[in-house]
C-alpha cells in the first residue's frame, strides 16, 4: 500500500514490483501524484472505477529506440500519401475515450472515467499531449501519452480506418525524434506494436535513464515538424 506522509505521496523502490509488475496500491490520480510516478518508472493501472488505484514498475520496460523504429513499405506509402491528416493536442478529450471504448486483447479497460478526467487535466497543464488522424474531417485515429522532459510514455492508442492508429504512432516517433526526445515508453509489448520492431530493457536501465532526462528542456510543440517525403 501507498505510504503517505503530510501532502506528499510516497512510492516503494520500483524494485520491490512483484513479478507482474504490480507495486503498490491507493493513492489518487491528482496531477502531482502521476507526476511522481511516471518520473520514477511507475504508472497507474486501475481495476475498476470504484477499486482502489493499482500501481506497476515492471521488471521489464518495452520502449521505442528511435533508431530501431521499423516503418513497413506499404505503412511508409501510406504514410507519404495525402490519405490521412495529423494534428497536435488537437482533440485530446476525444482521442483519449476513444482509448476507452477500443476493443482489446483482453476484456474490459483500464482507462475509467476518473482516468480519463486525470489525463484531460494533465493535457490542461501541458503534461499530457495527443496527436490525431484525421480523414476528410472526421478522426479515424489518435495516441496519447505523458511528456517529463526528455521522456514520453505512450499510453494508449485507437483507430477506426485501417493503417490510422499506426500511422499515429509513425508520426508521433518522428515527432518525439525530432523534438529531441531521448525515451519513448510503451510499458508493454503486444502483437499490435511488435512489428515495430521494439526493445525490451531492464527496470534498473530504465530508471536510470529515466533519472538522467526528465529535467532535459525538451518540449512537446503544437505542430508537427517532420515532413512526409522523409519518411
Amino acid at each position: 500500500m501507498l505510504e503517505k506522509t503530510g501532502k506528499k505521496s510516497r512510492f516503494p523502490n520500483p524494485s520491490q514490483a512483484d513479478r507482474d509488475g504490480f507495486l503498490c496500491y491507493g493513492g489518487c490520480l491528482e496531477p502531482q501524484w502521476l507526476l511522481d510516478a511516471y518520473s520514477h518508472g511507475i504508472f497507474p493501472w486501475p481495476d475498476g472505477e470504484d477499486m482502489p488505484i493499482l500501481w506497476f514498475s515492471p521488471h521489464v520496460r518495452t520502449i521505442i529506440e528511435f533508431d530501431r523504429f521499423h516503418i513497413s513499405r506499404r505503412l511508409r506509402q501510406t504514410l507519404r500519401s495525402s490519405r490521412f491528416q495529423i494534428t497536435l493536442d488537437q482533440a485530446f478529450p476525444h482521442v483519449i475515450r476513444h482509448c476507452a471504448t477500443v476493443p482489446r486483447e483482453r476484456s474490459g479497460t483500464w482507462i475509467t472515467e476518473k482516468m480519463i478526467q486525470a489525463y484531460i487535466r494533465l493535457a490542461e497543464l501541458g503534461i499530457a499531449h495527443s496527436l490525431e488522424v484525421w480523414q476528410e474531417n472526421a478522426l479515424v485515429g489518435g495516441i496519447y501519452g505523458v511528456s517529463i522532459g526528455g521522456f514520453f510514455a505512450g499510453e494508449s492508442k485507437f483507430h477506426l480506418v485501417r493503417d490510422a492508429s499506426k500511422v499515429a504512432l509513425a508520426w508521433l516517433v518522428r515527432h518525439l525524434q525530432t523534438r529531441g526526445y531521448q525515451l519513448f515508453d510503451v510499458q508493454l509489448e503486444n502483437s499490435h506494436l511488435s512489428q515495430f520492431h521494439l526493445t525490451t530493457i531492464s527496470q534498473k536501465e530504465y530508471c536510470q535513464r529515466l533519472s538522467r532526462i526528465i529535467h532535459m528542456p525538451v518540449e512537446f510543440g503544437n505542430e508537427i515538424i517532420w515532413k512526409r517525403e522523409l519518411f
